[in-house]
């Protein structure tokens, strides 16, 4: 039995097992946080290592990309070192893969129309193949990296403005104590939905990226949005829906009623197929994907009011599982 571990920085609230199988292989996939505390999460990963197939790293990556530059995020590095026989994925390849092919879905199955949809991407440069898909559809996009990284209410809306800012901000900025940047340990079940960046929310027609950033800053009515993300939890679920929120696309499939991260899809894929992830690319993450088939979930809520009458949703309003 193949067996993969996501140690993540994150709160331990948000743990999950599941026994599935995938491809003729039963596999264990398994989320354990450690509420912020990264030597813990270093001595897990020293003590697993060698004796599971994959490791996903959870509540922060390893890299950041944006077009053909690529930052390393400094924290991330003793934990992607703690392990020495195991490798260790943080999701690069599936949110420029897996990620890019959900958006390209959703359009093309008429789930939801992207051309001249206003979104709001809450961090670009952790999900360049989503950003760039949106682009390709025509959607008038905000990226929200200064945002909700530095707390700044700048809106970005071209992906190149981003990219000048972050080849000159990027590199001091990954050197500071990742949870400046980003919530972790308990901070990740606190909110602050009445906030300067509720504008940003309500101008929005698709809400899309990282859930965490999502979750500390939507605001209490969340009427007729679409969110596109992934690591949602039953209760996420049921607090979406008590917000308003007409339609949940998730990138990674359900398992369990859980959604996980990419990067512990990412440590699936790695493990059933055997190989070293420092030799495969993008196209042999695709190659897997198309053996896998995932399909995104996507899930009209409940609890919310005209269903069938709100106008950002367009097509044949089919469900995928």
């Amino acid at each position: 039995m193949k067996r993969v571990v996501s140690i993540s920085i994150g709160s331990s609230k948000r743990n999950h097992r599941v026994e599935t199988s995938m491809l003729g292989e039963d596999i264990i996939i398994e989320r354990i946080g450690t509420d912020g505390d990264k030597k813990k999460a270093i001595q897990l990963i020293k003590e697993l290592d060698g004796k599971v197939d994959a490791f996903g790293l959870g509540g922060i990556d390893i890299y950041l990309r944006c077009k053909d530059k690529r930052y390393i995020i400094k924290d991330s590095i003793p934990l992607k070192q703690a392990a020495t026989i195991t490798p260790v994925l943080d999701g690069t390849f599936l949110k420029d893969t897996l990620e890019r092919r959900i958006i390209r879905l959703i359009n093309d199955e008429h789930i939801v129309n992207l051309k001249n949809k206003k979104v709001l991407i809450t961090s670009a440069l952790d999900r360049y193949g989503m950003a760039a898909a949106f682009e390709e559809h025509g959607s008038i996009i905000t990226y929200g990296d200064i945002i909700f990284a530095l707390g700044i209410p700048l809106r970005i809306k071209s992906y190149n403005t981003l990219y000048n800012i972050a080849r000159v901000a990027a590199p001091m900025l990954l050197k500071l104590p990742f949870d400046m940047l980003y919530p972790t340990g308990k901070s990740q079940e606190t909110d602050d939905s009445n906030n300067k960046f509720n504008k940003f929310f309500h101008e929005a027609d698709v809400i899309a990226g990282d859930y965490l950033y999502i979750k500390k800053h939507m605001p209490d009515t969340m009427e007729g949005k679409i969110i596109i993300t992934n690591t949602i939890t039953p209760s996420d679920i049921e607090e979406l829906s008590k917000r308003g929120v007409e339609l949940l696309v998730t990138t990674t499939p359900e398992l369990n009623g859980r959604s996980f991260g990419t990067n512990v899809m990412e440590a699936v894929i790695v493990a059933l197929s055997g190989r070293n992830p420092e030799n495969m690319g993008s196209k042999d993450f695709d190659q897997m994907l198309d053996k896998l088939g995932f399909r995104p979930r996507i899930e009209y809520l409940k609890g919310r009011n005209n269903i069938l009458n709100n106008s950002i949703l367009k097509g044949d309003r089919r469900v995928s599982g």
